[in-house]
């Protein structure tokens, strides 16, 4: 399928924010942005129409960010580690978090972005994805070419992960209610989206309503969710030398 270039300049500014929120670095964002080009304008035959044309950009930029990570030849903790531990200190009923402080740090950007970085990059890209660039767990499973029950699980567990980076030494322990915590506490992601039944929702209000210690865990997730969204409005504005060179691989298409 022929590539339009007014769709992939328009596709620039959004695919930088993206960039430039898992690298943190303006320059790699750059790199990144027009190796996606480049790629997409040499294999344009290989889009085919199947998703969005943002859709697919945004999944070459995710594979080629994955294949500069894997060649700086990072040896910190695996993705599963990570997970494992952060949902294990979930699953205690009596774990919650400080949540004006949880809230308070991501109201500051800088301290949200660099919780964001703490983040191995499938849940970084995932939670990028859905709450700052509003992406579908849909398309997120698509972009990161996994289930969409896998996609979900890598939003629950990214929420989870960033509420406990932003927490930090505000951890603390409480007297749960004896209810089934971890029940609840796999359901906040769901439920923020939406996506529970309304008995399911009822019976987690009352849960959260009854519990000292899910309670400030979801308002955590809730503000730290509201920040994320502010992270993408204003719209970023590419750099003129990025555009202008992006200009330049376009007019070959």
């Amino acid at each position: 399928m022929a590539l339009n270039i007014d769709e992939l300049n328009d596709a620039a500014a959004r695919l930088y924010r993206y960039a430039l929120s898992l690298c943190r670095d303006h320059d790699l964002a750059e790199d990144l942005v027009q190796d996606t080009m480049v790629k997409a304008i040499e294999h344009g035959e290989a889009f085919r129409g199947d998703s969005s044309l943002q859709t697919w950009l945004h999944r070459i930029l995710h594979n080629c960010y994955v294949d500069d990570v894997r060649a700086s030849h990072d040896t910190s903790t695996s993705p599963k580690d990570v997970a494992a531990l952060v949902e294990k200190r979930w699953q205690d009923d009596s774990y919650t978090v400080d949540v004006e402080k949880v809230v308070l740090r991501a109201e500051r950007d800088e301290e949200l972005r660099d919780a964001l970085a703490t983040m191995p990059l499938t849940y970084r890209s995932a939670v990028i994805l859905h709450d700052v660039e509003d992406w579908t767990a849909a398309h997120i499973a698509e972009i990161h070419e996994v289930s969409l029950s896998a996609a979900k699980q890598r939003i629950r567990r990214g929420r989870m992960m960033l509420v406990d980076a932003l927490a930090a030494s505000a951890r603390r322990h409480a007297e749960p209610t004896g209810a089934d915590c971890w029940d609840a506490r796999q359901k906040v992601s769901d439920y923020l989206d939406g996506d529970l039944s309304q008995p399911e929702r009822e019976a987690f209000e009352g849960h959260i309503d009854d519990c000292p210690t899910c309670g400030p865990l979801v308002a955590g997730m809730v503000g730290v969710r509201k920040g994320l969204g502010r992270l993408r409005l204003p719209d970023t504005v590419i750099a003129p030398e990025l555009a202008e060179r992006l200009m330049a691989l376009n007019t070959g298409v």
